[in-house]
């Protein structure tokens, strides 16, 4: 019998519902064989030894911008996909907003389907947009595979992707439903956000906590329950990103019990960071909606455990230094977004696994089952089962590690996560069978990389 492509040995896997101890045999990028609780007696043409280590499915990020083409000096899907590969993510769905074109045509999907394609290490799947001017295009991007369309209830912040008033959001709802995808909404109430942050303006206030205040939660409320709104009439499967609040989680609790099909999303940055973390670390750590107390933080995790959050996604959002600074000391002036793809796993581990005893069939279930089966790739991926892809994170869990703006693969190595410590790190990540990163280095063609 002739060698399988790779043998992992040993190893503790982790899927949404077990844990379980033994051996992955893999061929052709498949999974071919998991014996547990034994040695497979077959040979591998590379093996690993995975002892005291834990394999979990490989994060699928369904929430990263990448922004290539037209802002690749931004993020690009070289530099991005190595980052989420370093952190143990082997699938993304790339946000169609800062790329120029933004991915609202037929041609604007194929030229970014192409770099993607050129330059991803990991696997990926692309968003389609749903903005005023593309209703009649929604069919086309359909047909190209869009894994689902965005939009923006409040400004984007880019003038090519505008955002959606409520007549477009109910007409493009009713277009999405008829074509069985998903719309995922950036909900906030521009009403409420414009009004507080001129007021904030007018009277000179303008540091981070002033900007959070600007935003407030309500903001969010009222937003989601206007959207829901549209869901239950039109049918219209919908996707709630970046919920930073256990009571936006609540609201969409209640929607799921009277037959509204809506899944949420919150991110890493809302389970770890507070306005006082914003305060004290700068422009680097502001996102919208905007970090929260402490008390929030705590909220969101009981809400996670409760398993009331579906999907934990990074919302990756990069921008070059010089526009994460906050002129004169105004924070309303700098960039929005937070650089954190690459930590993810690390927050996840940390934050709940280590501090508040979060299963971590739970933390699987969020960041690789769930969105595998809400976006329609399960079973695969987001599992670890016979006839899945390989794609899988081997995890030593309970490696201290600090991260160094040098451990980043990022294209602007910062992030707010630079110089915390975390407990359990990623050491090696496969993509279809293909280790594409191993103990702190990027492998591309069977060669290790050094990345500038």
């Amino acid at each position: 019998m002739s060698a399988f492509d790779l043998i992992i040995r040993n190893g503790t896997m982790v899927t949404s519902d077990s844990v379980l101890r033994g051996d992955i045999v893999i061929n052709d990028g498949k999974i071919e064989k998991i014996v547990e609780n034994e040695s497979f007696e077959g040979e591998g043409l590379r093996e690993i030894d995975a002892t005291d280590l834990y394999i979990f499915p490989g994060l699928i990020d369904s929430h990263v911008h990448f922004n290539e083409p037209g802002r690749t000096e931004w993020e690009g899907f070289q530099t991005g996909s190595r980052s989420l590969a370093a952190g143990g993510a082997t699938t993304f769905f790339d946000m169609q907003l800062n790329s120029h074109p933004p991915t609202i045509t037929k041609h604007a999907f194929e030229l970014k389907d192409k770099l993607a394609k050129q330059k991803a290490i990991v696997d990926y799947r692309l968003w389609g947009g749903l903005v005023p001017s593309n209703l009649e295009y929604l069919e086309e991007l359909h047909e190209c595979g869009v894994i689902g369309f965005k939009a923006f209830m409040s400004p984007s912040g880019i003038n090519e992707f505008q955002n959606a008033n409520d007549q477009i959001l109910y007409k493009g709802m009713e277009k999405i439903a008829q074509l069985n995808s998903v719309l995922a909404v950036h909900a906030e109430s521009t009403d409420i956000t414009n009004q507080l942050a001129e007021e904030k303006r007018k009277a000179g206030k303008t540091a981070a906590i002033d900007f959070c205040e600007s935003r407030p939660i309500l903001s969010e409320i009222e937003a989601v329950a206007r959207i829901l709104s549209y869901a239950q009439v039109t049918g219209c499967k919908l996707h709630i990103v970046h919920a930073s609040s256990s009571q936006v989680v609540s609201l969409v609790t209640r929607a799921k019990q009277i037959g509204i099909d809506v899944t949420v999303e919150t991110c890493p940055h809302y389970l770890s960071l507070t306005t006082e973390d914003f305060s004290r670390i700068g422009p680097v750590a502001k996102c919208a909606p905007p970090l929260r107390g402490k008390d929030e933080v705590e909220a969101l995790w009981k809400s996670f455990a409760d398993g009331e959050i579906d999907i934990i996604g990074s919302d990756h959002s990069p921008a070059p230094p010089m526009m994460k600074q906050a002129e004169d000391g105004d924070m309303f002036k700098a960039w929005g977004g937070i650089s954190g793809a690459q930590s993810t796993l690390s927050v996840l581990l940390e934050e709940g696994y280590w501090k508040r005893n979060i299963p971590l069939e739970r933390i699987v279930e969020t960041t690789s089952t769930n969105p595998a089966k809400r976006f329609g790739l399960y079973p695969q991926k987001g599992t670890i089962a016979v006839g899945s892809d390989a794609d899988l994170a081997i995890v030593n869990l309970t490696q201290f590690y600090r991260l160094n703006e040098n451990d980043l693969f990022y294209r602007h190595p910062h992030s707010p996560y630079v110089g915390k410590t975390f407990r359990g790190k990623n050491v090696a990540t496969i993509v279809k069978g293909k280790i594409v990163f191993e103990n702190g280095q990027i492998i591309s063609s069977g060669q290790y990389e050094t990345i500038p």
